[in-house]
């Protein structure tokens, strides 16, 4: 009886011990490889920006290319991308 009670002593010890550990933090980036600082602008299907948020702490910039060609990450601070996006801000706002 003394040993049983040990072993539910230590077990819920133990859960407690475990509950309280701290997830590993996952990044979970859409952007995991390199990213490149231009694109053909007629080779661009669409544009997509992500903010940086809890999962990933980066701003990301995804551009999806016509013909199926894939996806491709732009860098958010290169002189493309920044021109790119005034264009598109612009162009909006006088519609």
């Amino acid at each position: 009886m003394k040993s049983a009670a040990v072993f539910v002593a230590v077990a819920c010890l133990l859960l407690a011990y475990v509950q309280g550990q701290p997830r590993i933090n996952s990044r979970r980036c859409l952007c995991q490889g390199p990213v490149v600082n231009a694109v053909r602008l007629h080779r661009i299907d669409k544009i997509e920006l992500y903010p940086a948020s809890a999962t990933c702490p980066n701003v990301e910039i995804v551009v999806t290319l016509k013909n199926s060609a894939g996806q491709k990450c732009l860098n958010p601070d290169s002189e493309f991308t920044q021109n790119y996006i005034k264009r598109a801000i612009k162009k909006r706002n006088a519609e």
